[in-house]
């Protein structure tokens, strides 16, 4: 695809090539995220941050990447914040703040309301979230943490084998990666929910009909013996009808270093989209595994601000002029 002024909605606009040239612009994004370099290439750029329901990770990450390009953010956070609370629709919404903005990050709670929204904007718009519906800049920093991990160990994305745990119908984080894994070759994916939170149908028949092998299950230990990828999600309580719903669920699959060693291959990587619900009736990944080298987690997060820093090089159209306007940095930072 033609990057260049692009709206980024679903990881579907995607193609094996994209994927590799986006994560071929993540990798050279590093040495200015790991502080080594400043870059001002996107000086007197705008960035503008629309989140209507909560975030830190995608929000803040999302600045970052700008800010680290040399582009300045202005967010809306909350309904409450917003002329929305007043009634104004997404379409004024957007022919509005579009003009204060060079590109738009957008996370709305409805269900095609980023798409809705980028009809009517003027500059960009990058899906943040839409409900339940994806999230695709959180299924490339997850294919691409899975690509670095798989490396380390002398392996690629073909032939994956990964378990996918947890809130599988609600959860878009998952949905979105579902979509990318069809890009690749020999996969075993298991997926491993209560049945009431079982993968959408439509994403376990694309798996298969690209070729994958597909196991549905609610079996946790007998599931995660031969897997490269343990890739764990929180109950998305927000998707409920009620809490005391939510609650009936939570808790279900925990994985602690006790599991871990009992059933785990000993180089298997353990992955989250974070937040982890840490509060003790959920638990998801105990923290007794903060030790463990194959959590993958922290480096995860990081992963989220090398290819949302891509993504608004290749939208922006900078990507060979980053190093252009690259200078050391002046400050003491303690970063590897």
């Amino acid at each position: 695809m033609d990057f260049a002024g692009a709206n980024i909605l679903s990881v579907e606009q995607f193609e094996r090539a994209d994927i590799e040239r986006i994560f071929s612009v993540a990798d050279s994004m590093e040495p200015y995220a790991l502080r080594h370099k400043v870059t001002r290439v996107l000086e007197g750029a705008i960035l503008g941050n629309m989140f209507f329901e909560p975030s830190t990770r995608t929000r803040i990450s999302f600045g970052c990447a700008f800010n680290l390009l040399g582009g300045e953010v202005r967010e809306t956070t909350g309904f409450q914040s917003s002329a929305i609370a007043k009634g104004e629709s997404l379409y004024d919404t957007a022919r509005v703040l579009s003009g204060y903005s060079d590109v738009i990050c957008m996370r709305h709670p409805g269900e095609g309301s980023v798409g809705e929204f980028s009809a009517a904007s003027r500059v960009p718009v990058i899906n943040g979230g839409d409900g339940a519906n994806e999230h695709p800049s959180q299924a490339l920093l997850d294919l691409y943490t899975i690509q670095k991990e798989l490396r380390a160990l002398g392996r690629t994305l073909n032939g994956l084998r990964i378990a996918m745990i947890g809130d599988l119908k609600y959860g878009r984080t998952v949905h979105s990666l579902s979509h990318l894994l069809c890009l690749f070759n020999d996969l075993h994916v298991v997926l491993i929910s209560p049945d009431e939170l079982a993968m959408p149908d439509e994403y376990v028949t694309k798996l298969r009909d690209h070729g994958h092998q597909v196991s549905v299950t609610s079996d946790l230990p007998n599931n995660i013996s031969h897997v490269d990828i343990v890739y764990s999600t929180r109950i998305q309580e927000e998707r409920f009808a009620s809490k005391q719903e939510a609650d009936s669920y939570r808790g279900r699959f925990r994985l602690n270093q006790a599991i871990y060693t009992k059933y785990c291959e000993p180089n298997t990587v353990i992955m989250h989209p974070l937040p982890r619900d840490s509060r003790a009736d959920a638990n998801e990944l105990d923290n007794d595994l903060n030790q463990n080298p194959n959590l993958a987690i922290f480096r995860q997060a990081d992963n989220g601000l090398l290819v949302r820093m891509a993504l608004f090089a290749m939208i922006l159209d900078v990507v060979e002029q980053v190093d252009k306007y690259a200078r050391p940095v002046n400050w003491f930072h303690k970063r590897s």
